[in-house]
């Protein structure tokens, strides 16, 4: 599968990556040989292979999940740069025109 250079701009632009004009042939023909080989791994007769969840035989390492006591709305905030009604407010990193071709 050949991925175009427009795509590779699309690819770029969600990743907010900058690509110089001379990258986009060298990123279109890796990503395309990526796809290739991964379209190649379909291809593998997985029939007789049975399923796991996991390779690794690692056991779990997390706390156990005890409820705790939160803090208060206001205390939460207090040292935030900017607030509203309660909330964090943060800089819009989606711009409309993202969210509408979604």
């Amino acid at each position: 599968m050949k991925i175009s250079q427009d795509e590779v701009d699309h690819i770029a632009h969600l990743a907010r990556l900058h690509i110089a004009e001379g990258e986009k042939e060298q990123f279109s023909e890796q990503l395309s040989q990526i796809v290739t080989f991964v379209n190649q791994l379909s291809e593998v007769d997985t029939e007789d292979i049975p399923q796991t969840a996991t390779t690794s035989t690692a056991s779990n390492v997390l706390r156990e999940d005890i409820c705790h006591a939160c803090l208060p709305v206001e205390e939460a905030v207090a040292n935030a740069p900017q607030t509203k009604e309660g909330f964090f407010v943060v800089p819009k990193i989606i711009s409309d025109q993202e969210t509408r071709n979604r």
